[in-house]
């Protein structure tokens, strides 16, 4: 099972009409959706094979409405209720590219992971967002270093190069080299500002984390995987057919790479699964999935 830790909140998507004007009023579309990357990874995933989110939300009914909206997709929710449940405010420009205004409210004060919220877990992601707070940050180190001992695969996407700068790049560097998880999946961006992939090469901070496989997407360009020791994977993207929202896309590949590895345990198939789960949510405000073409095929197979 493929277990995610994680924020759970509301987004609100902003598709605005025409540029924004300011001072006075811009015609768009907004749609109320489920959001949290760790939310949004497990949503994917349970289209894929079983899955378990962990994270708190607040004691109130928009928790209540996300809860229940996550379960109905497939997802086995373990959640803390406290405090009030977050939202995001979600603005997409005519490039589908995000300005995200978070409030995580509730996902923050995650304080207590039960021991049976672990079990029966082969791989547990964690979005980097996570680390960024507290006491959830002091509480995921912690779940890491539990899930370890028992053998779990631990994964860790970075998250944001705005989390990273607020966070601090050598203190988040210092934390991988100490939890030494077995993935760290990045853009583009996010890899060239750890230092760990530039232009598809190692980066000069590689050499921080000679435990993990570091994943470097590049949008339509193909995605890198970097092997401890120097090996490389390189694979391209197939082309999409529309862009109009780029939000919950990086999750989205996190959940076909991590099921897709569980699998099959080869790292370019975890790409292929990636790649074809990312494409579908493109389309759609904000990370709400567009049918799957290839309904009843196994999805281990990760092609479109």
């Amino acid at each position: 099972m493929l277990g995610i830790i994680g924020d759970l909140v509301q987004d609100v998507v902003v598709w605005p009409a025409e540029p924004v004007q300011h001072g006075t009023d811009t015609e768009a579309e907004i749609f109320h959706t489920r959001g949290g990357s760790g939310a949004n990874v497990a949503a994917c995933a349970a289209r894929l094979g079983p899955t378990r989110f962990i994270g708190c939300v607040g004691d109130d009914d928009l928790g209540d409405s996300l809860v229940d909206g996550l379960a109905a997709e497939g997802v086995d929710v373990r959640v803390q209720r406290r405090g009030s449940t977050g939202t995001i405010v979600i603005l997409i420009d005519e490039n589908a590219e995000r300005t995200m205004l978070p409030h995580r409210g509730a996902s923050t004060l995650l304080d207590e992971v039960p021991d049976a919220w672990l079990d029966g877990l082969e791989l547990l992601h964690v979005p980097a967002y996570t680390f960024d707070g507290e006491p959830i940050g002091t509480t995921v180190v912690e779940v890491i270093r539990r899930a370890k001992k028992r053998g779990v695969l631990v994964s860790v996407d970075a998250s944001s190069t705005g989390m990273l700068s607020h966070y601090g790049v050598q203190r988040f560097l210092d934390l991988m080299a100490d939890l030494r998880p077995n993935f760290l999946i990045a853009n583009e961006g996010e890899a060239a500002f750890l230092g760990l992939s530039a232009g598809g090469v190692a980066g000069p901070n590689r050499d921080l984390l000679p435990e993990t496989v570091v994943v470097a997407k590049a949008g339509p360009n193909p995605t890198v995987v970097h092997i401890p020791g120097g090996e490389r994977v390189v694979v391209p993207v197939p082309p999409v057919e529309r862009i109009r929202d780029l939000t919950g896309a990086g999750d989205a590949f996190a959940a076909g790479f991590l099921t897709a590895y569980l699998a099959t345990h080869d790292l370019h198939e975890a790409c292929v699964g990636g790649h074809g789960s990312a494409a579908r949510v493109l389309a759609s405000p904000g990370s709400t999935m567009a049918p799957d073409p290839s309904a009843g095929r196994d999805p281990s197979a990760g092609s479109r």
